[in-house]
């Protein structure tokens, strides 16, 4: 079974001073769960490690270093899936968590898929994971694009409204030497964010989705337009016919932009151990294994 691995760390407009730190996040990311699925480990491993990574990586919008909501809070979402069983665990509006990744891997493996706010935080004890204050996860850049929301704030919002955009979201598809495929997606959503407002990661099949018949995504940008297409299932679904991960890529976030006017990214891994990815933002943080050699040769780029 070939092994495959892909991360990304967001799409948008990453500033050019961002891209060296987006694209050896990313790097290092991908090199964390390739080591796991080459001594072995699960996809579920390698997905859940190389998320943490990003999470405690401040150049993304995830865990420390999110966007801060119009409260001046962290609030964070997460997905993860398991292609084997089709069991999911999903968190979202969680303010005390400072790597939800690892949380919605006890959401999976839980009689429940889905944990929000504060019943997540008490899951999260309960599974033994510690809390933490708030303030712990607002990193400085992050205090400063927040005051500069509030001192010049955007229109209030419309039929037609389209959130500010940042970037940065993570995630991973992994395929590991079983065959298995695993996806998950985190996130801080959108800049200056309404509080409680959910996007696409952490909706199963939106923003994450893991089939073995099939493959994996995790996809990344605007979620509202995300959501409404259901990007994720879109593309494993298009898998299929046995086109190309590539191929079902572009034509992934063809359809994002035709349909619903979206913007965004999408990493996929077929069960085959074929990777590919698209994107119709200026660019999109990624990084991927091309072969199983044992010393692997990442491509990390932005």
């Amino acid at each position: 079974m070939t092994l495959a691995l892909i991360v990304h760390g967001g799409a948008g407009d990453i500033e050019d001073k961002q891209v060296a730190p987006h694209r050896e996040g990313a790097r290092r990311a991908a090199q964390v769960g390739w080591t796991i699925l080459q001594q072995g480990g699960s996809a579920l491993d390698a997905v859940q490690a190389a998320i943490v990574v990003m999470e405690d990586d401040p150049a993304f919008d995830a865990g420390f270093g999110a966007y801060l909501n119009r409260d001046g809070h962290v609030e964070l979402d997460a997905s993860i899936m398991d292609g084997r069983t089709l069991d999911t665990g999903a968190i979202a509006g969680v303010q005390r968590i400072k790597n939800p990744i690892a949380v919605v891997r006890h959401v999976l493996e839980s009689e429940v898929t889905f944990l929000v706010a504060h019943g997540a935080e008490r899951f999260a004890q309960e599974r033994g994971i510690q809390l933490v204050d708030n303030q712990v996860l607002r990193a400085p850049e992050q205090i400063k694009i927040w005051q500069a929301c509030v001192a010049n704030p955007p229109a209030r919002e419309a039929s037609n409204y389209v959130p500010l955009q940042g970037f940065g979201t993570v995630g991973c598809v992994a395929v590991d030497q079983d065959g298995n495929v695993a996806a998950g997606t985190s996130t801080g959503g959108t800049k200056f964010k309404r509080a409680g407002r959910v996007g696409d990661s952490p909706l199963i099949g939106c923003g994450t989705y893991a089939d073995n018949l099939l493959g994996g995504a995790s996809a990344t940008g605007w979620g509202e337009a995300i959501t409404r297409v259901v990007l994720s299932k879109f593309a494993v679904d298009t898998l299929s016919n046995n086109q190309h991960p590539s191929d079902v890529a572009r034509n992934a976030i063809e359809m994002l932009a035709r349909r619903v006017n979206g913007t965004g990214g999408i990493i996929i891994a077929d069960r085959l151990g074929r990777i590919g990815f698209a994107f119709n933002t200026a660019r999109m943080a990624r990084a991927f294994i091309l072969d199983a050699r044992s010393v692997p040769d990442i491509v990390a780029d932005c």
